[in-house]
């Protein structure tokens, strides 16, 4: 099974909207949203849902009550564990 990182620095509700796209593929999906909290919005509620639905694990470096926080180190370093990491 591949491990696909996707990191979400602009444009949120595409960079989530992939992020679903890409758990219909055989692998792993995690996302780090970075340096932001989630924008508000129906889309990437939908998107936070459907990725949790999917088992998709989401972080970020950002205190936010909906998403795991991890510091940007602890992100660098797990980085290195996945096949393919998607800066967004």
């Amino acid at each position: 099974m591949k491990k696909v990182a996707v990191i979400v620095t602009d444009r949120q509700q595409e960079a989530l909207r992939m992020a679903v796209g890409l758990t219909l593929a055989d692998g792993k999906v995690s996302v780090f949203i970075m340096d932001n909290k989630v924008e508000p919005g129906e889309m990437n509620d939908l998107n936070l849902e459907t990725l949790r639905d999917m088992d998709a694990e989401i972080y970020s470096n950002v205190p936010d009550s909906r998403l795991q926080l991890v510091s940007t180190d602890e992100i660098a370093s797990r980085l290195a564990d996945y096949d393919a990491v998607i800066p967004y």
